[in-house]
């Protein structure tokens, strides 16, 4: 019976691959440890207040408790309960008489507490394997009595305090090992494991959701009742029991059943030891050979003499017990037995401990942690009477896993009091979701809200069109005089000229026309110093000049004269392609002498300065429009150009007849429709949130550009950061408390969003980002949620770019008389790219918003620098037909 550490390191194995088999859909039913879901998701986090009723039943008695949680950093519980009979003719009866019994007791206990007219939640700890389906219902796999298992018990408990008169809700039911677990919880939140050594054993753990297969969902954690008492009975212990453990099995009520438990807990270890000891004895080892009737008797040497014979006066304690079986022991004897008892008890104990060291081992590795820092909650008889048996426990559990850090607290109270904790935290929970919801719901935007954003940008775009209402619009509708996409006959080298930010990129770019068609690109990157951003538009432009000379001379091609695309991604005011008034600085530019003047006149300048090389500048082009030339280059339908990143845009091939700024009437025209302004003259105010109104407020200029702050990269993570402001004021996350980084306007960047809505291993990447914000106690609760916020605020800004974009394309429907449109829109910018669910949710918002268009979204690659070449080329083209 003395097991070895190898032996141990083994039984832990085993122990691992039957708890996988428990968690796999398709192998649960074979296993032997069963890891039943307990749909508890939630360990206390120290804020559940209220009052609630507890049931506890286990037993021939069960305790109604009423308990009293004080929240709010105080963590105080206090407890009133009595205990009431269940009459051995209920036990053997049936499931309504029962229950019946249970009510009367129940309605007995509110009476004399005085709190029969209040509505309390109640937690109902029932002590027996269930299958459960919900926290508040299960099935009975074994109770009183057979036709219990078809009864589903919470609901036709319900059923009962309902025909009773009972104003009562049921919020939980739960298994006193998950009961223990949480009454710890409540006192250690590291607390996600409950322990179970008393007449029987069990345990209970928080697993990960995607490891759980039997449940649907894969985001946060839920509490597993092992029910591991029956780990062997598919013999995978077989090796390891002895015939002392087969001889208890035989003589059992539930033979082949409960091997492990068996080997393990109070109901059996002072029988292993009787067993042992009546071998022995026959063998004339101890008791000069002699047995008596009582030594001869099942369940004559109880598990508490084990106990008393293990304690400092052990022997003493001894020879009380066996001279009370009629024997006359020799002090030989006496130490015989108590090396007997050790070494039951200490199996016990170690064999305890290798299950407990796979349980370590699967947490430790769902968290993905060098180190584990966790608490077990303990209770039952074994554990808490037996003068050693923690002590070997916690000694072998540390040997066995030396890369956990375990803390084993003692449960006080466990099941009726856990029952109440489940019931607070469900209460907490609920109380919490709802009014999470409540917030989150005005950023969910409804099918009628988004037709209504889709219905006013067309009444806006039109009003950018129209020369009368030019001037109020908020969609100015700018005209680009790019008037036609590529054919595919355009050649030539030409250079580009990509401005947009503190780099800036010149690029060469060689178009090949005919069979072999294709775009080669040559291009460098060269910065822009703090000092020239914000000195000078002569020293700006010269230092521009200066790199396009430079990466001349880097291409061999110094003194060359080549056409020229300049993509300026600043607001500007055209008449024609060649030129753009700079009507803005904006991105962190303040250059003088450059507002109200012409960027390509401006360059020029600086050109001819240098007298070193000379350019024609062709083509002064925005990035909205440079990314639908080159998605247009490969594909002929494009006629969209959308840009959804640090900032928003689109532009969009419209018919000249309806662009009143511009003479003419004939062709098309590309308009940039600079619609992150949509929304500046009170259009969204009624879509608006608090949390918009904050962002607008703090930013460099409050009450311009409302469409691109509900939608762009350079807003989002704001507007979360909000949301979890206000979440945490109003105590609903990270335990109300705050950290001094999530202050900081700005922290929250963007790409948070996109990290955290790819997260799918265990929101390892949310936990790490939160720690990265000074949230270092955040619980996986807190991770969900935040991932929530994350989804929210990032499908609303794909569902109003969808609606603006529908918006487009149902114009270019309506302006060609056509009953069905297909196009192709051509996508630019980091939140398109790189958000994993963005793009799905824009398709999804078009196709139900303009069911008559087809619409294929395509991704630019290098869409500003390669499309203001391509405008060239086209230009190029168009000027020598002309000729």
């Amino acid at each position: 019976m003395r097991l070895s550490e190898e032996n141990l390191m083994d039984v832990s194995r085993r122990f691992r691959r039957e708890m996988d088999k428990g968690l796999g859909r398709d192998t649960n039913l074979t296993a032997s440890v069963k890891m039943l879901p307990t749909f508890v998701r939630s360990t206390p986090d120290g804020t559940e207040s209220g009052d609630f009723l507890a049931l506890d039943l286990g037993g021939t008695n069960f305790r109604i408790l009423l308990v009293k949680v004080s929240g709010n950093g105080k963590q105080n519980v206090e407890m009133e309960n009595q205990i009431y009979v269940i009459p051995e003719t209920l036990m053997r009866g049936s499931g309504t008489e029962l229950f019946d019994h249970i009510t009367e007791c129940l309605a007995n206990f509110m009476e004399k507490m005085g709190i029969k007219e209040k509505k309390l939640p109640l937690g109902f700890t029932f002590s027996f394997p269930c299958r459960q389906t919900k926290l508040d219902e299960f099935y009975s796999g074994s109770g009183f009595r057979d036709e219990m298992r078809s009864i589903q018990t919470a609901s036709f408990f319900l059923c009962i305090l309902v025909y009773q008169d009972f104003d009562i809700d049921i919020v939980a039911v739960i298994n006193d090992t998950v009961g223990t677990m949480m009454t710890c919880g409540y006192d250690d939140h590291h607390c996600e494991i409950g322990l179970i050594v008393g007449t029987g054993t069990n345990a209970c753990y928080m697993e990960e959701m995607r490891n759980l297969e039997l449940v649907e969902g894969d985001e946060g954690r839920m509490c597993v009742n092992m029910e591991w008492g029956a780990f062997g009975d598919d013999g995978s212990l077989e090796d390891l029991r002895t015939d002392f453990d087969r001889e208890i099995d035989a003589g059992s009520l539930n033979p082949g059943k409960q091997l492990f438990e068996k080997m393990i807990s109070g109901m059996y270890m002072g029988e292993l030891v009787r067993i042992i000891l009546v071998k022995m004895a026959r063998e004339g080892l101890v008791f000069q050979g002699h047995t008596t009737p009582d030594l001869l008797v099942t369940g004559h040497f109880k598990t508490s003499y084990v106990s008393d014979i293990e304690n400092k006066e052990g022997l003493v304690c001894a020879e009380q017990v066996l001279r009370g079986l009629g024997l006359d022991p020799s002090a030989e004897d006496c130490v015989a037995v108590q090396r007997v008892c050790e070494i039951v008890s200490t199996r016990a104990a170690h064999l305890c401990a290798a299950t407990l060291a796979a349980v370590l081992r699967q947490i430790r590795d769902n968290k993905a942690a060098e180190r584990l820092r966790t608490t077990i909650g303990v209770d039952g008889s074994v554990y808490k009477n037996h003068p050693q048996f923690a002590r070997r426990l916690h000694k072998m559990v540390r040997l066995l896993v030396p890369d956990c850090d375990v803390r084993f607290l003692r449960s006080e109270d466990g099941s009726g009091k856990g029952a109440a904790m489940v019931t607070a935290v469900a209460h907490r929970l609920a109380e919490q979701h709802a009014e999470r919801q409540r917030v989150l719901d005005a950023l969910r935007l409804s099918r009628e809200q988004l037709l209504e954003v889709k219905r006013r940008m067309e009444g806006e775009m039109k009003k950018g069109l129209a020369r009368d209402t030019h001037e109020s619009a908020t969609v100015k509708m700018l005209p680009t005089y790019v008037q036609s996409t590529p054919d595919g006959s355009e050649r030539g080298d030409f250079l580009a000229l990509d401005l947009g930010g503190t780099n800036f990129r010149v690029l060469l770019v060689r178009v090949r026309s005919g069979k072999r068609r294709s775009v080669e690109m040559h291009n460098k990157i060269y910065a822009i110093p703090q000092e020239m951003m914000q000195g000078t538009g002569e020293e700006l432009f010269d230092h521009i000049v200066h790199c396009i000379g430079d990466f001349l001379e880097y291409m061999g091609m110094k003194g060359a004269s080549l056409p020229l695309g300049f993509t300026f991604s600043f607001p500007c005011h055209q008449t024609r392609l060649g030129e753009g008034i700079l009507l803005k600085w904006t991105k962190g530019f303040k250059a003088t002498g450059c507002e109200g003047e012409d960027v390509a006149v401006l360059l020029k300048d600086a050109i001819h300065r240098t007298e070193e090389f000379d350019l024609d500048v062709v083509a002064v082009v925005n990035d909205t429009v440079g990314t639908m030339m080159t998605c247009g280059y490969e594909d002929h339908l494009c006629e969209v150009g959308l840009i959804v990143g640090t900032g928003t845009n689109a532009c969009y091939m419209e018919e000249m007849r309806n662009v009143e700024l511009v003479e003419g009437d004939e062709g098309l025209m590309c308009v940039n429709m600079e619609w992150g302004a949509f929304g500046d003259c009170g259009e969204l105010d009624d879509f608006c949130t608090e949390f918009d109104r904050a962002v607008d407020e703090c930013s460099t200029n409050p009450g311009k550009q409302r469409f691109e702050k509900m939608i762009s990269g350079m807003y989002l993570g704001e507007i979360v950061r909000n949301v979890l402001l206000d979440f945490t004021a109003k105590g609903l996350l990270f335990r109300g408390k705050l950290s001094e980084r999530l202050k900081t306007r700005g922290i929250f960047e963007t790409k948070f969003l996109s990290q955290i809505e790819s997260d799918r291993l265990a929101l390892r990447q949310v936990r790490s980002i939160l720690q990265h914000l000074g949230l270092i106690s955040s619980t996986c609760d807190d991770s969900i949620l935040v991932k929530e916020v994350c989804t929210v605020v990032a499908r609303r800004a794909a569902q109003l770019c969808g609606a603006g974009l529908a918006a487009v394309v149902d114009k270019i429907r309506n302006n060609r008389g056509l009953q069905e449109l297909s196009i192709t829109v051509g996508v630019d910018g980091t939140l398109y790219k790189l958000h994993p669910h963005f793009s799905t949710v824009l398709k999804e918002t078009l196709r139900d918003l303009a069911p008559q268009c087809t619409v294929t979204l395509v991704q630019s690659e290098d869409g500003s620098g390669k499309g203001a070449a391509l405008i060239t080329a086209v230009a190029c083209r168009l000027k020598e037909g002309k000729k």
